[in-house]
């Protein structure tokens, strides 16, 4: 389209950009890829990691943001990209999830941030998409699937793992008294560590409220870290890792950091304690914990041919902070039925 019809831009495929004429000479500058020019698109994948790192722009147009290959890191890498230009961004796409596009953008457009505007619309909008086609798809798809498809509205998919938390379980962030109980849920692992802090008020509903999810970092720096962010004195107790994860919690307890076996090590009856967590009525998240959210919003099962949930989790190694959040709640359900058990 550039290059062959439009007759302004060629393609350097080794960088991925498309360099532009200068208009006012016709000409293209650039003798080597990395060489000065007028202007470029660069051309980069959600999925390509680094890639999204290595650019710097004025503007960006993301085409299908809202999937879930294309997640908070990929948005927060883009920002950085255009942190110096204050460069704008246009995002295009259907919503699929109820991740960080909504949490981020949809949400704080609708609290009224002025620096953000959301225009959604119908299908039929279109003036060339036949209102018929519109009608036989209502009647054909599930609610939910033709809210999203053809009406571009957020709505809760089939096999949304936890939905049953809502958005009135967010709570704006209070300082935690130190006498509060705490409990810490760690998910292992070398690129990706997640860590969540739990309190307890003494009413019994538990706080999410900080959150890390880093890498590259030793047991004992990560120890350290996690230690350094609770208040001196106070009483916790911290849970992480699967059953053949010991040798983490040995090294991370060389840096001052105990960390117990979960009391549940299966993955659904660990969904099954974070659910009844959050059933209990007595469960809150700081609203400014934008990774839990975005998590808690796109976890969910992979749909059949009929577009109904299966067994199987979508991209289930990719929810870290999850992870983190069932060790903690098995060890918070567990706990609490033994107290059960004493009384």
């Amino acid at each position: 389209m550039f290059e062959s019809v439009m007759n302004v831009g060629r393609y350097w495929s080794g960088e991925r950009v498309i360099e532009l004429r200068d208009p006012a000479t016709g000409e293209f500058r650039a003798q080597r890829a990395d060489d000065e020019m007028w202007g470029r698109i660069i051309l980069r994948s959600a999925q390509s990691g680094g890639g999204l790192e290595s650019a710097t722009a004025l503007a960006a147009w993301l085409d299908e943001c809202g999937q879930d290959d294309f997640t908070l890191e990929d948005w927060e890498a883009v920002q950085r990209r255009l942190s110096l230009s204050e460069g704008r961004v246009l995002g295009t796409t259907t919503p699929y999830n109820l991740g960080w596009l909504k949490s981020e953008i949809y949400d704080r457009w609708r609290e009224g941030d002025q620096s953000i505007d959301v225009i959604g619309f119908p299908s039929i909008e279109n003036p060339a998409f036949p209102r018929r086609e519109f009608e036989r798809m209502r009647d054909r798809m599930q609610p939910w699937r033709f809210d999203m498809f053809y009406r571009g509205q957020f709505t809760r998919p089939a096999g949304l793992i936890y939905d049953c938390f809502t958005d009135d379980m967010l709570i704006d962030p209070f300082p935690i008294p130190a006498e509060w109980e705490r409990v810490i849920g760690v998910d292992f692992g070398g690129a990706n560590t997640a860590v969540l802090w739990l309190a307890c008020d003494p009413d019994g509903t538990w706080y999410v409220y900080d959150e890390l999810l880093e890498g590259d970092k030793t047991s004992q720096e990560y120890a350290g870290d996690v230690l350094g962010r609770l208040p001196g004195g106070c009483e916790y107790r911290a849970y992480g890792g699967a059953k053949s994860e010991g040798q983490y919690r040995r090294d991370w307890a060389t840096g001052g950091l105990d960390i117990s076996e979960p009391p549940v090590s299966d993955v659904e009856a660990g969904i099954d304690r974070v659910t009844e967590l959050i059933k209990g009525g007595q469960f809150r998240v700081f609203r400014t914990l934008r990774g839990l959210r975005d998590e808690l919003g796109s976890y969910r099962r992979k749909l059949d041919g009929d577009g109904e949930p299966t067994d199987d989790i979508l991209d289930k190694r990719t929810y870290h902070r999850l992870d983190a959040l069932r060790y903690a709640a098995s060890g918070i359900v567990s706990w609490r039925q033994i107290l059960i058990g004493w009384v």
